[in-house]
């Protein structure tokens, strides 16, 4: 599969965005985690080759806008992902926590019907290829305690923060 790369700047650092040919988003990771967002796309999609390009404009100008505080903003961005049927239902699930919003891992697994599946959604969670645009960020411990998250919990933090959630330190 081929796929274009581009690196957007953000308050959170580096960020690299993975759109296909039709301008489709289909990963965005932080840079400092190219090797795990590789072994995503390859896991999704079999070999993927990158080719440095510009990201579409319409996604650029949504993650501004999302940054500068309009949380919404990225909700409208198309995103299409591999991934077996139970990781997209759960990544679905996940577009429809609303910015201000957190949940649980059990609650996730209610909203897709699978309230005794907790620790394969939050696996499912930890396989999302698209942070931010898909809010993995938004789920925290049933404590309400801040959880791990692939970007590292200081940017959990921070993306909680942007969005005015209020969450537990870690225990």
């Amino acid at each position: 599969m081929r796929l274009q790369r581009d690196r957007y700047e953000s308050p959170l650092g580096t960020i690299l965005l993975v759109t296909d040919a039709k301008g489709t988003l289909r990963a965005l990771d932080f840079s400092d985690f190219e090797s795990r967002m590789q072994r995503l796309l390859t896991s999704h999609y079999g070999e993927v080759m990158l080719h440095d390009r510009s990201a579409p404009r319409e996604i650029v100008q949504a993650l501004d806008a999302y940054f500068s505080g309009d949380l919404g903003a990225i909700d409208s961005l198309i995103v299409e992902t591999g991934g077996t049927s139970f990781q997209r239902e759960v990544w679905q699930a996940l577009r429809g926590i609303a910015p201000g919003e957190t949940i649980s891992y059990g609650q996730l697994a209610a909203r897709v019907g699978r309230p005794s599946a907790s620790r394969a959604v939050g696996a499912a969670n930890g396989q999302n290829p698209v942070a931010i645009v898909v809010p993995c960020h938004r789920v925290i411990g049933a404590d309400g305690s801040l959880t791990g998250y692939g970007g590292s919990l200081p940017r959990k933090r921070w993306l909680l923060d942007h969005e005015s959630v209020a969450v537990d330190s870690p225990v």
